[in-house]
């Protein structure tokens, strides 16, 4: 793994720019951003994907596949905290004395000078960030923005824009979210992740305490968060002994929060009530799940803020129709829905299994589990496994996608499968075709098949889709 540097000086320019890891969600749109500001843009990845595509047709050229070769006339290289430190194209930089910037870094670069809204947190972040820039256009504001996922209604992740603000998604994974100098915070949620980096779960909650504490303007806080709450009386007890610092807004279902969500429908497409002093506003959202709803009162706190009236804060939510990878649907085989979800830790997960069965009817529904990180999987197997036993009428698990970490002795998909205590409930395939199979065997018209995981669990879609067709038409 190679983490940002938080102490590096940033140079007026940058120069011809490679990025190696492009087609992921995060540095693919920084690398937007940059071409469209004139950089000349080259990048490289290890497999062809629509994102490579996509990149290759506004004009940035791609290779797939990782050798020094690719980096020549690069002045800077941008990569991927995920990359691996033996990359062929990392180590010619160093050895050619050409500047490694993390994509964090780079993405500190674009937003200098800007009035900079940051959207931070354990859980929600690219929801919410698509939630304020489909609001903020909506509005006519126009943000310049660059999110983890690619937002439906924009149809890209990352845009340019005229108006005054710039949206991004923070990330706490590897403390990179302390590198901007944020005017205005939403922190969706805190929660103990990432104990490969901050050791704990105090590190993790110190490190949202110095973010929160160097906002500028306004820090929009959870209300329900335990962790929230407890930054939110650290951030208090300062003021009161004389310590500058943001103003503090909260929203959420607790009756305390100064924007409280209520009448949260509980099937289909999300409506909600949202309530500020006093005054009362309904709204729905193209989206289910209740988690939406909240995440939904965050972003209208955050135009609130704004001087946007809560009336109209809330009718720009409107419709809103999520993020590609959030219970994103992928069609229907033989009668059975496919669903795609970037869940990867247990809240996540029960959130998500939480708007599958606020949909699926009568019907049942079917996970498919791909563990994420061979530390996180040794941490939560268990944790997994109970959230998977409650939400999910069975759950097929595949093997661990590792990411940035070297595999851990023991530590496969099977420490997830051997935590359930109805072992008939759970289905371990580590190959992929078998897994389709199992699938297969086990769905029926009207049921919901759902991919978890921010690794590639994805790709497996096809192949459930086939498995199930063949099963129709043998």
């Amino acid at each position: 793994m190679i983490a940002p540097d938080l102490d590096l000086v940033l140079p007026d320019e940058l120069g011809a720019l490679h990025f190696v890891g492009i087609g992921g969600s995060g540095m693919s749109g920084i690398a937007r951003m940059m071409h469209a500001r004139g950089h000349r843009v080259t990048g490289s990845d290890r497999a062809e994907s629509p994102t490579v595509a996509a990149l290759r047709d506004a004009g940035i050229p791609v290779a797939i596949g990782h050798d020094a070769a690719h980096i020549s006339g690069a002045e800077a290289l941008v990569v991927t905290g995920a990359l691996w430190q033996d990359n062929p194209e990392y180590v010619a930089a160093l050895e050619r004395g050409i500047p490694v910037l993390h994509r964090a870094n780079a993405l500190a670069w674009l937003v200098r000078g800007e009035r900079l809204v940051a959207v931070a947190g354990a859980h929600g972040k690219s929801t919410s960030t698509g939630m304020a820039v489909e609001a903020l256009r909506t509005l006519g504001q126009d943000p310049s923005f660059v999110n983890g996922a690619v937002i439906q209604s924009a149809a890209t992740s990352a845009a340019w824009g005229e108006g005054e603000l710039f949206v991004i998604e923070a990330d706490e994974s590897d403390g990179s979210f302390l590198l901007y100098d944020t005017a205005i915070a939403i922190i969706t949620n805190i929660d103990s992740d990432h104990l490969d980096h901050y050791g704990s779960a105090e590190g993790i909650e110190d490190a949202f305490y110095r973010f929160a504490s160097r906002v500028r303007e306004t820090v929009v806080l959870s209300a329900d968060d335990e962790a929230t709450r407890r930054l939110a009386e650290r951030m208090r007890a300062d003021r009161a002994a004389g310590t500058p610092g943001p103003r503090i807004v909260t929203f959420g279902t607790s009756p305390d929060a100064d924007v409280r969500v209520s009448d949260i429908g509980v099937e289909g497409p999300v409506a909600f009530t949202v309530e500020l002093d006093g005054a009362r506003a309904s709204g729905r959202l193209a989206v289910p799940g209740r988690h939406n709803a909240v995440n939904a009162t965050g972003v209208v706190a955050l135009l609130t803020v704004l001087d946007v009236p809560l009336v109209d804060a809330v009718a720009a939510l409107d419709g809103f129709a999520g993020t590609q990878r959030r219970f994103e649907s992928h069609g229907e085989a033989d009668g059975v829905r496919l669903f795609d979800d970037y869940a990867h830790h247990p809240a996540e997960v029960a959130a998500a299994l939480q708007t599958a069965r606020s949909v699926v009817g009568a019907g049942r529904v079917i996970a498919v589990h791909q563990p994420h990180l061979y530390s996180r999987t040794q941490a939560m197997a268990g944790e997994f496994a109970a959230v998977y036993e409650s939400g999910a009428d069975h759950t097929v698990v595949l093997d661990v996608y590792g990411a940035r970490e070297d595999p851990i002795p023991g530590v496969t998909g099977a420490l997830v499968a051997d935590a359930f205590a109805d072992t008939g409930r759970v289905s371990y395939r580590p190959d992929w075709d078998e897994a389709a199979r199992r699938v297969a065997d086990i769905a029926e018209p009207g049921d919901i098949v759902m991919t978890l995981s921010c690794g590639d669990v994805y790709r497996i879609i096809p192949q459930l889709r086939d498995a199930l067709g063949q099963r129709a038409h043998p």
